[in-house]
């Protein structure tokens, strides 16, 4: 992809307000994570929400905990489990849930039990821990509403392979949108999938394949249908972080797309680049830069269509 186009991009992803600085935490104060104020808050256009605040509930405050009642979950003061505050927070989130339709990521501050994503304590009405289980009641009803968005917790971002897989299901989650979704038709979804083989085969070869039969059966069931399938299965596989021999395989192929191409010289610098990069002794950026450099001098206009050679602004680090 170009890459201008890329950094020009303007995709929206909800933020927890506490985790880009603002006070807004029952304490006073915040969870700011640097990373996603100062990279992610430079290449997105974060959206901060503090629920409890947006509810009504002052800073600095009481703390609050998820129960179990009866079979349902509630939002309670953790000294009062009489002091009932669920229903703002549906009030709150109903309000809110419009804009979310526009988002293609949300990242959450763990631990919450407004937005943690997992591992949250519910407990009794007695006060006893009932498991560690729960979700943050916001959190899962956003879940609930846009299954398909790319949700993360902050904390998780500091794994390397979490965040290139989160950042990427952005990207993609945002390009299927205004590229499928936008423009609902099999000839829009066909090229969807071809730009996207490499970066499917670097994360699963197989999912790739089970992807093309999905897009070949197309004309067998709903195409809303076949949209919501499609993009759940890649984003399933986006899921789990990809590793260097993955990677490498797919390097190979593209590398075989230009064998003709190139000098025996090229070539060699080329194999041994990857070769380097399997081994773990250069960054991913390194043959990837060389790949994109063979390109400007030997066009080719697949390759360059390919949304693995850049699948989200250089300027994020992630391949460096």
């Amino acid at each position: 992809m170009d890459k201008e186009a890329v950094n020009k991009e303007i995709i929206h992803v909800g933020v927890s307000a506490c985790v880009v600085g603002d006070k807004v935490r029952f304490d006073g104060g915040h969870k700011k994570s640097g990373y996603v104020s100062n990279y992610l808050g430079e290449t997105f256009h974060l959206v901060p929400v503090c629920p409890e605040v947006g509810m009504g509930m002052p800073v600095p405050r009481p703390a609050i905990r998820i129960i179990e009642d009866e079979g349902q979950e509630k939002l309670v003061d953790s000294k009062d489990s009489a002091i009932d505050h669920t229903s703002a927070l549906n009030r709150f989130y109903d309000t809110k849930s419009p804009q979310f339709a526009k988002l293609d990521g949300y990242i959450f501050c763990a631990k919450s039990p407004t937005c943690g994503v997992e591992r949250i304590k519910v407990y009794t009405s007695e006060g006893d821990v009932l498991h560690r289980k729960g979700m943050g009641l916001f959190s899962k009803r956003l879940k609930e509403q846009y299954p398909l968005l790319p949700i993360e917790e902050d904390g998780r971002l500091n794994d390397l392979g979490l965040r290139e897989s989160f950042v990427t299901k952005v990207y993609v989650h945002h390009h299927f949108r205004n590229e499928v979704m936008n423009n609902p038709s099999m000839g829009a979804l066909v090229k969807f999938h071809s730009k996207h083989k490499f970066l499917v085969m670097a994360y699963s070869p197989k999912a790739y394949q089970q992807l093309g039969r999905l897009v070949a059966t197309g004309k067998k069931v709903q195409f809303d249908t076949l949209m919501k399938e499609y993009l759940g299965l890649l984003l399933g596989v986006l899921s789990k972080p990809t590793n260097r021999k993955k990677h490498t395989n797919v390097l190979m192929h593209l590398q075989g797309f230009l064998k003709k191409q190139l000098s025996k010289e090229d070539k060699q610098e080329l194999s041994d680049q990857i070769e380097r990069y399997r081994l773990g002794y250069i960054p991913l950026m390194a043959p990837i830069t060389l790949l994109q450099h063979h390109l400007k001098h030997h066009p080719n206009e697949y390759l360059s269509s390919q949304v693995y050679l850049e699948p989200y602004p250089e300027s994020l680090g992630i391949r460096a």
